[in-house]
C-alpha cells in the first residue's frame, strides 16, 4: 500500500510538471493562450456574456472540430484573448460571425483559423477549483503535500526497518 502511495505521488507530480513545461512552452514560444493537447483543452469562463448557458467560473472542454456550424458555440482566439461565443453566421467566403448570448451584438468577424474549438461540455462552477490549483499558491500547496506524502511514506519505511533491527538484535541474543 506504502509502495502504491509513492508510485501515485510521484506520477501525479510527474504529470503536473510535465503539463505546466507544456503550457508554459505553447503559452509563452506560440502565444497560445489555451495549449490544446490531442486537440483538446480546459478553460475557465472569465465572464457573463454566455449566460445563462455558461456562467463565470464555470469548468468548459473545448475540442478542435473538422468543421463547424451556427448555433455551435466556440472558443476563439482574437488579440491575444480568448473568447466564448455562439456563432451565429457563417458566409459563402468562410468567415464567421459570433456573438454571446447575454450580449446585445455581435463581435467582428473572425476565420476559422482564430477558432480554437468547439465548446463540447461544461461544468458549472469547477473553474474555481481550477483557477486556484493552477494559481502559484495553488500550486506551491499541492507541491508540498506531495512532498509530505512522499516523506511520509519513507517515515513509514524507517521505522519498519527500526523495528527489523531490534528483532534481529532480539533474535542474535
Amino acid at each position: 500500500m506504502k509502495k502504491v502511495g509513492k508510485i501515485i505521488s510521484i506520477l501525479i507530480i510527474s504529470i503536473i510538471i510535465g503539463f505546466s513545461s507544456y503550457s508554459c512552452s505553447r503559452k509563452n514560444m506560440f502565444n497560445d493562450k489555451i495549449p490544446m493537447p490531442f486537440n483538446v483543452g480546459l478553460a475557465v469562463v472569465m465572464s457573463g456574456s454566455m449566460e445563462p448557458e455558461l456562467s463565470v467560473d464555470d469548468l468548459i472542454v473545448v475540442k478542435k472540430q473538422k468543421e463547424y456550424r451556427v448555433n455551435d458555440v466556440v472558443m476563439y482566439q482574437k488579440n491575444g484573448s480568448l473568447i466564448v461565443h455562439r456563432i451565429i453566421d457563417i458566409s459563402f467566403d468562410g468567415v464567421i460571425t459570433t456573438q454571446g448570448d447575454f450580449n446585445n451584438t455581435p463581435d467582428e468577424s473572425i476565420t476559422i483559423k482564430n477558432i480554437k474549438g468547439k465548446v463540447i461540455y461544461s461544468v458549472p462552477k469547477v473553474g474555481l477549483i481550477i483557477s486556484f490549483v493552477t494559481s502559484p499558491l495553488g500550486v506551491l500547496i499541492i507541491i508540498v503535500v506531495m512532498i509530505g506524502l512522499y516523506l511520509l511514506c519513507n517515515r513509514e519505511k524507517d521505522d519498519e526497518l527500526d523495528q527489523m533491527k531490534k528483532e534481529l538484535e532480539e533474535l542474535k541474543k
